[in-house]
Order: structure tokens, then C-alpha cells, then sequence
């Protein structure tokens, strides 16, 4: 819902309504904005919030404002202000709801700056011909995310108190002298200050321009907010008309936003669809559910059920997952099978297992496509030493599916050979996302501990089990599993806990199951499954280069031990030792 626009040809009197949204238990907002073009011949000032009317989108992505003043030098100063902020508003909003609110903002703006920039060069034939300040502010469940660059500012108005959360990007040359040092649109690239800071329902959050703080001083807005404070429509006319009789010659914006209510952290939105979905009767084969027939059970544990199932629609097999009886009063794991299906609908890539639609669903259960072949884990057991470009290209296709997640900012984080499976024509397909780690969620507030290490033991980075994950984490899955394709074996052993997961042994040289492995491609896997992510690769383009390339690095074996870079002349060597020692031996005795 776009709340209000400001800028030269929009106003209307008043300039605009303070808005309320009221939702309990929700994000809410008031709202209010003033502006005026003072003696200035245009408005170049622009001023903007938005709340999506899609709850979803409102917990996900929570609510946007920002503020701009074009650059009064610039000849294109009015229209970089006003597409700045309409572009933020709209394209924040566009953006996957698995991004972090930081990584969505700033590849918005960084987008919007180069815009500006290109516009300014072409329309203008100047780097200044486009430019204008920025001030973003997004509050997503129970934090505000700040984005600035330029000298509009933003301010915190909390219990009375009045604190600057910005810092004006300017250079004095003297006393009467100064210039802007950053904003949008002066270079190709852009450099935004980002902080976050948790809010609290009350918090009142203003936006100026320069036209405002050039003329009144920081006390005497706090004055003001503490004066007309409770009606922020008549506050924002208040600062903006005393500004005005201060002896601002410059176009004057205020806004105000005050956070009414925030989510409450002991309730999770997603959990409210486990109570609008009932667990299913109990289901045999012949069974129909939801125009699903029933085929056959694939597999049955304590956590889930798996039936293949064929679409009574369409007549396509699918694959129909149940949650078990057992965690019936388990919300946690209730929200994983949940998080789950809202990870896989997601992703489209064809090494990643679809989930699929479920328009007529009436109970808890989730639908995929149907993979018709074999896990990894069977292929391994049936070829416990893949050759090696066989390996290449089955790692090949996991790293494109494992792309598919990082570039949503998602880690999957329980990949094994268990969760891979080959199809038919030989197409992987990575599967089971109820470990995934979304880093737009994890920004969600949670009555529920989302850092509970789920990794499996030998496949699972150690640090996954300090809470600390990051891409580099699969990548270590990736090498564990491309180690155990070349030589049916694990790079530190099986582990029986997670205090030895932790802490791995001695990597065991891969050379030691297979000999026909070079020693580079040895060098390869063990960096990638390096204890340490620091020393593991940054990503994963460059381990499988290592796996095609040799890398002069791992050809330097000075200071391996023999046992690790050559088995087999190691115990050739050990032979010979204890042959000639027993000569030597026999020698002795018959003297």
C-alpha cells in the first residue's frame, strides 16, 4: 500500500494524510510527510513510504521509506530524486524474499546508481548531470535496516531523546565553502552506509532534508517532536513551516514514520499454517487425498511418510510427503517440513527436486516431482571408486543446483549422497531442504532456535556445528562427497558425535584407496574439505577448476609426508626397511 508521495507537481493540501495500519501482533505504522519548494524554482525533493498490503510480503520483506534531494547543481536533479525513491520502493519489493534486506537494498541501489550515472553521462554529457542524495530506512519484523548516502538525514526519536542516525557525506573546503563528497549518480560505483539497530513499538523515525537541518538545530527539532509529537501530520507541517521562517531559501522536506506495533517474538507466522492444516487420516496404498491416488509406500521412518502418488488431473506421478503422527505436538519440526516445501517452490533449476503447487490441498503434506532412478549413496555403493570423469561430471551438476541456493542466499547444509538422486538420463537432483538456512528469514524474529546444527555428522562442515555456516560450508559437503566418488571412503573417518565432528583428525590423503589419483586433484580435495573456511575454497568454480587443472600449488609436495603423497612407494619403502633390518638381524645372530 503506497502511503505517500512527495515531490514537485504531487502535493496536494494537506501535502499528505498520516496513515495508520493497524494489525495486532504485526508490523504497523503512522505515517506523515510535508514538503515545500521554498524560494526555489522546482521541488527537487522527494519523499516516499510503502507497506505491502500482502502479509506475506510484510513479513518478509517489511515496510520501505526513503527520502532524496537532487543535487541543486544537477541539471537532471528533480527526476534522479524521484525515480531514486520510486525505484527503491518498487524494486526492494521485487526482490527474492531469501535475500537478506541488505543484500536486496543494496544491489537495488547499486543498480539505481549506475542508472543514474549512465542517464547523466548520455543526457547530459556531464557526471554530474543526474545526482541525488538518499536516505532508506526498512523495518523488517523487529529491526530497522538504514542505507545512506549524501546529507539528507535520519533521526531516532525515542523517550524524549533525539538521535542522529546518519552522517552527512560532506567536504568543507572553508567556512563558507563545502561540497558533497557522495550520493547517487556521480560515479559508476557508489558507496552506502548501512547499520541496523532493533526497534521498539513507540520509536519515531525523521527524515530531512538539508533544507530543514541547514536551519534548525538538532535541540530544536527534538523540541518540536516532543511537542507536536502525537500528530505527526501537524508535526511534519510544524518543522517544515518553521524551517521556512528560519531562512531556508532551499526546497524543505520532513517525514515521519512511528512504529505502532512489531511482531511478537514468541509467535511465528509460518506456524499459524499448522494450525489452519490437519494432519491427514492415516494412508495406505489405493488411497485418494486431495485427487492424489495413492500408488505405493517408498519410504516410512519416524519423521515422515513417502508415497508415490499419481495427480488424478494431469495423471503425472508425484511424490507426496506426510509428516508422521509422532511430531504431531513438535513445532519446530512441524516448521522445518513446512520451511521445506517454501524453500524447494523457490528454486527452478534443473538440478534441484521440484516441489510442486498444491492448489487443492486440505491437510499438512507436500508434493515433488517424481525422480525415477537411484540415490547417489546406491551409486557409490554400486562403484566404490568412480572414475575420475565420471566424478567431474556428477560434482558438475551438484555445483549447479548448489548455485541455484547461494544465489538466493540460501545454504542448503545437509548435503550428502543421500539427498542427491540420478534419474534415468543420468541428471542429478539435489533434494530435502528442511536444513536450509535462508538468510532473509534468519532476519525474521523466532520463538524457535533456527541455529540447532542439522548437518549430518560426516558430511556436515565443523563449523555447522558451532552455529556458524556460510556457502563455504557446502562446499565442504561437496568435497567430502566428491573424496568418497574417488575412493568409497571418508577424507577424516566416520564420526560417532558431534564433539568429533567438531573437531576432525588428520586428513587421510585420498591417494591411500586409490593410487590413480593424482596427487593435484588429492591437493583439490583437501582443501575443500579443509577443517578451517578460511582455508577452503571461496567458491565453487574454483574447486571444480582444481578437479579439471592441475594447480601448481599441489604439485609442490615438499614437507607432505610420503605415506600421504605416495602410499604405495610409502610402504614399498617400509618393506625394504624391515627386509634388510632381518638380514641384517640374521646376520648378526649367525656371527
Amino acid at each position: 500500500m503506497r502511503l505517500c508521495l512527495t515531490y514537485a507537481g504531487c502535493l496536494s493540501e494537506p501535502p499528505c494524510v498520516s496513515v495508520v495500519t493497524p494489525m495486532a501482533s504485526k508490523l504497523s505504522i503512522d505515517y506523515a510527510a510535508a514538503s515545500e519548494k521554498g524560494d526555489k524554482a522546482e521541488n527537487a525533493d522527494a519523499a516516499d513510504a510503502l507497506v505491502p498490503r500482502s502479509e506475506t510480503a510484510l513479513r518478509n520483506k517489511g515496510i520501505a521509506a526513503a527520502i532524496c534531494d537532487g543535487m541543486s547543481s544537477s541539471e537532471g536533479g528533480v527526476e534522479a530524486a524521484q525515480l531514486c525513491v520510486k525505484g527503491f520502493l518498487e524494486d526492494y519489493f521485487s526482490t527474492p524474499d531469501s535475500w537478506t534486506v541488505k543484500t536486496a537494498a543494496t544491489k537495488v541501489l547499486g543498480a539505481l546508481n549506475r542508472w543514474l550515472w549512465s542517464q547523466g553521462q548520455m543526457r547530459y554529457d556531464s557526471a554530474r548531470g543526474m545526482v541525488t542524495t538518499f536516505t532508506g530506512l526498512v523495518i523488517k519484523s523487529t529491526t530497522a535496516h538504514l542505507f545512506h548516502v549524501g546529507d539528507s538525514r535520519l533521526y531516532l526519536f525515542r523517550d524524549g531523546e533525539l538521535e542522529r542516525l546518519t552522517r552527512d557525506h560532506r567536504v568543507w573546503v572553508s567556512k563558507e565553502r563545502d561540497f558533497l563528497s557522495r550520493a547517487m549518480g556521480i560515479d559508476a560505483h557508489v558507496d552506502i552506509d548501512y547499520r541496523t539497530l532493533a526497534v521498539e513499538p513507540g520509536d519515531l523515525f525523521l527524515f530531512t532534508t538539508d533544507g530543514v537541518t541547514g536551519y534548525l538545530t538538532d535541540n530544536r527539532l527534538r523540541q518540536l517532536l516532543q511537542e507536536h509529537g502525537d500528530n505527526l501530520q501537524a508535526c511534519a507541517q510544524r518543522i517544515m513551516e518553521e524551517a521556512l521562517t528560519s531562512g531556508s531559501h532551499d526546497n524543505v522536506t520532513c517525514q515521519l514514520l512511528r512504529v505502532l506495533s512489531l511482531p511478537e517474538q514468541t509467535e511465528d507466522d509460518i506456524l499459524q499454517k499448522i494450525t489452519e492444516l490437519p494432519f491427514p487420516p492415516p494412508l495406505q496404498p489405493g488411497m485418494k487425498l486431495d485427487g492424489y491416488e495413492l500408488l505405493r509406500e517408498l519410504h516410512a521412518s519416524k519423521r515422515s511418510e513417502v508415497f508415490l502418488a499419481r495427480d488424478e488431473k494431469s495423471g503425472e506421478k508425484v511424490i507426496l510427503k506426510v509428516p508422521s503422527e509422532n511430531y504431531r505436538d513438535d513445532p519446530a519440526f512441524l516448521e522445518a517440513f513446512l520451511h521445506e516445501e517454501w524453500v524447494g517452490r523457490r528454486i527452478n533449476n534443473p538440478h534441484v527436486l521440484k516441489v510442486l503447487e498444491t492448489p487443492r490441498r486440505r491437510f499438512l503434506y507436500n508434493v515433488s516431482e517424481y525422480v525415477e532412478g537411484q540415490s547417489l549413496r546406491q551409486w557409490i555403493d554400486d562403484h566404490p571408486q568412480t572414475h575420475i570423469n565420471k566424478a567431474r561430471e556428477f560434482l558438475q551438476q551438484i555445483a549447479d543446483g548448489l548455485r541455484a541456493f547461494h544465489r538466493l542466499e540460501m545454504i542448503h547444509l545437509d548435503l550428502k549422497p543421500e539427498n542427491i538422486l540420478i534419474d534415468r538420463n543420468g541428471t542429478l537432483k539435489i533434494i530435502d531442504f528442511g536444513s536450509t538456512r535462508v538468510a532473509g528469514t534468519a532476519e525474521i524474529a523466532s520463538s524457535y532456535d533456527r541455529d540447532t546444527p542439522q548437518a549430518t555428522l560426516d558430511y556436515g562442515a565443523p563449523e555447522c556445528f558451532e552455529g556458524q555456516c556460510s556457502n563455504r560450508s557446502d562446499i565442504y559437503s561437496l568435497g567430502v562427497i566428491a573424496y568418497e566418488l574417488l575412493t568409497g571412503h571418508l577424507p577424516y573417518g566416520e564420526h560417532d558425535s558431534q564433539r568429533s565432528a567438531r573437531k576432525r583428525r588428520s586428513y587421510i590423503s585420498a591417494r591411500r584407496w586409490n593410487p590413480q589419483i593424482q596427487p593435484w586433484v588429492d591437493g583439490a580435495l583437501r582443501k575443500a574439505v579443509h577443517p578451517d573456511p578460511s582455508k577452503r575454497y571461496d567458491t565453487l568454480s574454483e574447486f571444480l577448476y582444481d578437479l579439471s587443472k592441475p594447480n601448481p600449488a599441489f604439485l609442490e609436495t615438499t614437507g607432505q609426508p610420503l605415506l600421504e603423497r605416495n602410499p604405495l612407494a610409502f610402504w614399498k619403502g617400509l618393506a625394504a626397511l624391515l627386509a634388510l633390518g632381518n638380514l641384517v638381524l640374521l646376520y648378526l645372530l649367525a656371527g
